[in-house]
């Protein structure tokens, strides 16, 4: 008996609209070739804790062993200007969750198959077929002309649980604590970033260690590294006949602020209470009423991941200053901060 919805895309995305579908006794079934060509690139995914929630509701929290983040330092490369988030600004017990990308999905596909949700290699007929595989060339694209070296080192002292935010003239940089080490997420130039990722360890390290300071400690060991391209790229609508996009096949952001991924799971929950009830998932007033439901958050979402992109790179005489004018002024504004804070870890429904 083929299922009521289909899900193409095995990532966390789709495993967990699979999981929220299904435990609203919707009849799922996920679409995805099994096993792959290898094993995938080193990558860091920061949670918020509104994904948290999600994945607790779903029932693959617990599975899962995170480094949490209780403080976010933000500051800028050869400029002034620096501010601190904290857990208590946002009155959550920690403002975000590391885990490295192949252990959380790995986690969430155990849950898929402990639940007997099946695992197809073709779509096969179906009310509704949701796409959670990816960005296509249906979609509006914005290059930043800049790859992601990702990379993972040892610093000493050993990571604790702040992360570290720095906006350099290249790119932003990321450095995420993830078991006592610290996953890099650094936006460069195309060349540079190879120049980067073939070169020796020492030259790497001597490089990051220039470009982020002291903070954080030394830098004493390179692990893993790649790189990858960003771009923006955006559906004009989510949803079409008999269809919904959800994740990157609804939207691709740039790395800064780690918001891809939370965005992209809190589509999944918001499409699986919309098909909680609804008698035909595939029905055009059905998904209407789930493209009406993100419109907000998502193109929110977007424009300030797109803004910080833009706006907080580059080495311009009068943009430094403005930047710091802005880090100093969000960092002595409690509301202020709650308010970036609590947009940045639960999307839309933050806004007053």
């Amino acid at each position: 008996m083929r299922a009521e919805i289909s899900i193409r895309g095995a990532g966390p995305v789709g495993c967990v609209l699979a999981l929220a579908l299904h435990r609203a006794g919707r009849s799922v079934a996920l679409v995805a070739h099994e096993g792959g060509s290898g094993a995938s690139p080193f990558r860091p995914i920061a949670l918020s804790h509104a994904s948290r929630l999600i994945l607790e509701r779903v029932g693959a929290w617990r599975a899962l062993a995170p480094t949490p983040i209780e403080t976010i330092h933000v500051s800028q490369q050869g400029g002034f200007g620096r501010t601190r988030l904290c857990a208590a600004d946002a009155g959550v017990p920690a403002l975000g969750y590391v885990i490295e990308y192949g252990n959380l999905l790995a986690s969430l596909l155990d849950q898929v198959r402990a639940r007997g949700i099946a695992i197809e290699s073709a779509a096969g007929a179906s009310l509704l077929e949701v796409h959670a595989e990816g960005s296509s060339g249906e979609s509006r694209q914005k290059s930043y002309r800049q790859e992601a070296v990702v990379a993972l080192v040892t610093t000493r002292p050993a990571a604790a649980g702040t992360a570290w935010e720095r906006f350099t003239p290249e790119g932003p940089l990321a450095l995420l604590p993830l078991g006592g080490r610290y996953g890099v997420v650094w936006g460069m130039r195309p060349r540079r970033a190879r120049q980067l990722c073939a070169a020796p360890a020492e030259e790497f390290v001597a490089a990051l260690q220039d470009a982020f300071g002291g903070r954080a400690g030394a830098l004493v060991a390179l692990g893993e590294r790649s790189r990858v391209p960003l771009a923006l790229r955006v559906r004009a609508s989510r949803v079409g006949e008999r269809c919904a996009f959800v994740g990157n096949a609804a939207q691709t952001l740039h790395p800064v602020a780690g918001q891809g991924l939370n965005l992209g799971l809190r589509d999944a929950w918001d499409l699986a209470q919309v098909l909680h009830d609804a008698q035909d998932p595939g029905d055009a007033r059905t998904l209407r009423r789930f493209a009406a439901l993100r419109r907000v958050d998502a193109a929110t979402t977007v424009r300030v991941t797109d803004f910080l992109a833009g706006a907080f790179v580059g080495a311009d005489a009068l943009a430094r200053p403005m930047r710091g004018f802005a880090l100093t002024a969000l960092d002595i504004c409690p509301p202020a901060r709650r308010f970036f804070a609590r947009r940045m870890i639960y999307g839309a429904s933050a806004l007053p």
